[in-house]
């Protein structure tokens, strides 16, 4: 938690009201997001994120998988994140791992839809290789390295540059094996495919402190909301997942006006995003 004297906590709130916090910022203008590439030589791609003083990593890592029954014309993706103990004194012990817990869940529904995977915002349909025998199965990693708020959408960004960066291998099937049989592969170690993150979304959390809602909160500001809503939204507008953390209630109403200013935010920052990604990697092409 943020110890804040009384006069802080209404400092913050009153400039909020006046859209105008304490960093200079307007209710819906985020800080300045700036990405670097390929930062885990050991990963099949991997990404670091820096929004003010908050910073995360994000890995990826392909392994040959056998899809589900449920899901025998899909890969699998799991998401898993860790709030490394020296990026917050609440990250030490059970809060680390409360918060990991939950950072991993809310991913999981803004990103892949859920568990049913419906409204995946990942494309599990371009991880299958044979359908029913061979996937592509996707472990992301999440590391908070260091934190000043506005965690989820800091590791949804690192998440998409990190799949930007990732390269599958190609993948030859051998022909002949029939029924039950599991074909043979070979994985190539010269030819990588491009991962394509074209309707990967971004996630624009809104959070409300008092009557009104900000994007891209501090941990100061964090500490004086009621409620948060957290959407992800990809290139096409589309919403993909929505996801709530707080126990005050929010009007529908509110929360229609929160899903369009949230496709009005995305849109910019999906925008900046791109650029530093197209940056980052034009830079690691140059090394």
């Amino acid at each position: 938690m943020v110890g804040l004297s009384i006069g802080e906590k209404y400092f913050i709130q009153g400039g909020i009201a006046q859209d105008l916090r304490t960093d200079g910022r307007k209710r819906l203008t985020p800080r300045p997001i700036f990405v670097e590439t390929g930062v885990i030589s050991q990963s099949n791609g991997s990404a670091r994120v820096r929004i003010g003083a908050t910073e995360v990593i994000a890995s990826v890592k392909a392994e040959l998988g056998r899809p589900s029954a449920l899901h025998p014309d899909k890969g699998k993706v799991s998401i898993n994140v860790d709030c490394s103990p020296t990026a917050a004194p609440m990250f030490e012990g059970r809060g680390g791992e409360e918060l990991s817990a939950e950072l991993s869940v809310a991913l999981q529904r803004c990103l892949l839809g859920g568990k049913s995977g419906s409204g995946a915002g990942i494309d599990l349909s371009s991880l299958a290789i044979v359908e029913g025998k061979i996937c592509w199965d996707l472990y992301i990693e999440g590391l908070v390295v260091s934190s000043d708020g506005n965690l989820l959408d800091a590791l949804g960004a690192a998440i998409k540059a990190a799949l930007s960066n990732t390269g599958i291998p190609r993948v030859n099937v051998a022909a002949g094996a029939s029924g039950d049989e599991q074909p043979e592969v070979d994985v190539s170690d010269e030819e990588f495919l491009q991962f394509d993150t074209s309707k990967v979304p971004v996630i624009v959390t809104l959070t409300k402190v008092g009557r009104h809602y900000i994007v891209d909160a501090t941990s100061e500001e964090e500490s004086q909301m009621s409620s948060a809503v957290s959407i992800s939204v990809n290139r096409q507008g589309n919403i993909c997942g929505l996801t709530k953390r707080g126990g005050a209630g929010l009007d529908p109403s509110v929360i229609l006006d929160m899903i369009s200013v949230a496709q009005s935010v995305s849109e910019r920052l999906i925008n900046t995003l791109d650029s530093q990604i197209a940056a980052a990697e034009a830079g690691e092409d140059e090394l």
